[in-house]
């Protein structure tokens, strides 16, 4: 039986020769991962299940979202983790200096590979299917159960087929890529479907193009955003990955809901104007539109490529006087790595704050909230009211080209 990318990894590991959409499974599971807000309930919910943890190198908890704490609450949830990690032994458990936004460091740690299948109780866990893994978020029960079974059920999900063309432009990244799909399909476009993408255009993306369209994936409904397995995801996980991993590809007559194309020698660069992921607009279209902050970073747009690109646009140049820009870079290797290469100097000498690692703002949660009627661009990815502060602030997606010519600006621009 043919089968796409999703329904290979879910029969893979639910130990079945075939599966189709709409089938239940249960599956066997490679990682289960928690952060500091998801985690702690999810772990009152495990203790009441009277099990050990089921592999405790297969479960990662990463203190990120209010890291380093910002105030006795947010430094109790982190404690938790803490001493939860230290009874039951967990490998990846990642604390203050040592930590950096979760959808970042476990690929970087190598901790998630090719063929993966992964929970996570965060929404963006979908950022793995850049790696050809089959990973997405859950809820604080099927967290608790998966950590004492290590099994989680699944309806099969019907897929979209994402065929990506031509040669993208020089001044496009994956955030231009995904905003784009969104603005098409809409935020309930792919509701319990599955994102595939394919075509000769994968090629033209770079792996943080990728990563940033899978961890995206979510903002379309979607269970899951996966790339098929080529050079450059070979490249990256080379020195990564240390564990065996089976990557998977579709097979040529595979069954899709549907089939989007996107040529991305057509794309120019874009914005989510508020209050949703699908409010696209092509940015030259747009009217002036004054801006209080930007915001640099996320598990979204925290990359190292991410940060190069907006050092190249702020090097020599000033944020503008009635801008606030803060970096955040999405781990600590990429924070050094930024360091060693110049661009700390170059944000910091052209009026930026440059945070350690962390969700902060992205969620509303601290390092930069907005007061009321505020506008911010950002390369986080919700724009949803009231997300990075009061319900009359603004937030305007966009990728790093556009969120470091906005600060230089003024005004939404590229």
């Amino acid at each position: 039986m043919a089968m796409n990318m999703s329904e290979k990894i879910l029969a893979r590991h639910a130990n079945v020769a075939s599966v189709e959409a709409g089938q239940l499974v249960v599956c066997t599971l490679d990682l289960v991962m928690a952060n500091d807000i998801t985690g702690p309930p999810a772990l009152k919910e495990f203790e009441k299940i009277g099990k050990p943890v089921f592999n405790a190198e297969k479960v990662a908890l990463i203190p990120d979202h209010f890291q380093p704490a910002k105030d006795i609450k947010s430094a109790d949830l982190a404690k938790s983790l803490r001493e939860f990690s230290r009874k039951h032994k967990i490998k990846h458990y990642y604390d203050a200096g040592r930590v950096g936004i979760e959808h970042v460091i476990l690929p970087e740690f190598g901790i998630v590979a090719p063929g993966m299948l992964t929970i996570g109780a965060d929404s963006h866990t979908c950022t793995y299917g850049a790696l050809n893994g089959f990973s997405t978020g859950v809820g604080t029960t099927d967290l608790a159960v998966g950590l004492a079974t290590g099994q989680a059920w699944f309806k099969v999900p019907e897929v979209i087929n994402v065929k990506l063309t031509g040669t993208k432009p020089k001044n496009i990244c994956g955030k231009d890529v995904i905003l784009t799909l969104i603005g098409k399909i809409g935020v309930d476009g792919a509701l319990y479907k599955s994102l595939e993408f394919s075509g000769e255009g994968v090629k033209e993306l770079s792996m943080t193009d990728r990563f940033t369209i899978s961890n995206m994936a979510i903002e379309a409904g979607a269970k899951a955003g996966i790339f098929p397995f080529d050079d450059k995801t070979k490249a990256y996980v080379e020195g990564r990955v240390t564990q065996p991993y089976e990557p998977v590809s579709a097979d040529d007559d595979a069954n899709y809901f549907s089939t989007v194309e996107i040529n991305l020698s057509e794309l120019k660069p874009v914005v989510a104007l508020p209050h949703l992921p699908e409010n696209v607009k092509n940015v030259e279209d747009l009217d002036e539109i004054k801006i209080n902050q930007v915001v640099i970073g996320s598990c979204t747009n925290g990359r190292l490529e991410d940060l190069e690109i907006a050092a190249e646009i702020l090097r020599g140049k000033k944020i503008h006087e009635d801008v606030r820009c803060i970096v955040i870079p999405g781990s600590q290797y990429i924070y050094k790595e930024a360091m060693h290469r110049g661009w700390i100097d170059i944000f910091i000498d052209a009026g930026c704050v440059v945070s350690t690692p962390t969700c902060g703002p992205c969620l509303g949660g601290y390092m930069g909230i907005l007061s009321a009627g505020e506008r911010c661009v950002s390369t986080t990815n919700r724009n949803f009211i009231g997300r990075m502060g009061h319900i009359t602030s603004e937030i305007y997606l966009a990728g790093p080209y556009v969120a470091a010519s906005s600060a230089i600006s003024g005004v939404i621009s590229c």
